[in-house]
């Protein structure tokens, strides 16, 4: 059965990073896309940023573009979000996804029906 599994997630003071992993099982091997979205107390689920397995093609939201980036291990079924200069608006439970589509900008957008979630993982960013 299809998964996904987050961790990484934490507690860090303005400034600080965190390194998000998300691995996979039971996926078919060939075009797919991951997603990260995240969702703050009483906020919309937001996008942050989404990769293309088969190449690499990612896209950010403008609210992270800069200071995180999405990289994958497609050996290791992982892909990473590396978030640095992190601030107490980036505060919220952090979700993988996968999806069955190439594309990588409208996923992130809300714009393409997500096939699998993770469970999320805590990010809180506060001195």
């Amino acid at each position: 059965q299809a998964q996904l599994v987050e961790s990484g997630g934490g507690s860090v003071q303005p400034g600080g990073s965190l390194r998000l992993s998300c691995v996979s099982s039971g996926f078919p091997p060939d075009y797919y896309t991951i997603g990260w979205f995240r969702r703050a107390p009483g906020k919309e689920r937001e996008g942050v940023s989404c990769i293309r397995l088969n190449d690499g093609d990612t896209f950010y939201a403008d609210s992270v573009k800069g200071r995180f980036t999405v990289s994958r291990d497609n050996g290791n079924n992982t892909v990473y979000l590396q978030m640095n200069g992190l601030e107490p608006e980036d505060t919220a439970v952090y979700y993988c996804a996968a999806a069955m589509t190439r594309w990588v900008q409208p996923l992130c957008l809300g714009k393409r029906v997500v096939d699998i979630w993770g469970q999320g993982t805590q990010v809180t960013v506060s001195s």
